[in-house]
């Protein structure tokens, strides 16, 4: 049994020739341009050619994207008196701000002592305190829930500038920033400590 790319290309063949033996003349002489045309035909096709798609992306498929380098995943390794002046520096700045909006809002109280910060604005009751035995801070917050910040530093790396991190205390569960939770909660815009100790 023949292979069906040549069977295929026999019946082309056929059906090529049967059309030209039916004109061509009684002496036998086929007519030259009918004969180039249906020879051309047959050299066109090429049953055992591969088929390919001219679709960009059908034989190089685009690379998989890399994952995000800049999603936290583990804090800054700092010692205890940095956690301190850090966090210290966080919440006066905070305070600070909450005392700018409150003499735009009355209705804002703020109480700091001992390393915790409460807030009260529109109805809502914030607390804020440090936790020196895990270096973090701690967000009560009855709108975002119970949030644990650490402090990280982010865009520190190979590929990145030396000393040109980022530092922010960031929920390391979902990646929020403490600062902007603030901003979107309280109105309070915090600016990020970015002088990165070296």
């Amino acid at each position: 049994m023949k292979p069906a790319s040549r069977i295929s290309g026999a019946l082309l063949r056929r059906a090529i020739y049967t059309p030209l033996r039916a004109h061509s003349p009684a002496n036998g002489i086929i007519p030259r341009a009918l004969a180039v045309s249906n020879a051309s035909a047959i050299r066109a096709y090429r049953p055992s050619m591969p088929l390919r798609s001219i679709m960009p992306d059908s034989e190089n498929p685009p690379p998989k994207e890399s994952e995000s380098i800049d999603e936290p995943t583990v804090p800054t390794d700092i010692p205890t008196s940095e956690f301190h002046e850090r966090a210290d520096h966080y919440l006066n700045e905070l305070v600070q701000r909450l005392e700018e909006a409150q003499e735009k809002e009355p209705n804002i109280e703020v109480d700091y002592s001992a390393g915790v910060l409460e807030v009260t604005a529109k109805e809502h009751t914030f607390v804020l305190n440090k936790q020196p035995p895990n270096k973090q801070i701690w967000l009560s917050s009855p709108i975002s829930g119970p949030k644990r910040f650490d402090w990280v530093v982010s865009q520190e790396g190979m590929e990145f500038k030396e000393g040109g991190g980022q530092g922010d205390w960031i929920y390391l569960r979902d990646g929020s920033s403490l600062t902007e939770i603030l901003r979107k909660e309280l109105g309070v815009d915090v600016s990020v400590d970015d002088q990165v100790p070296r």
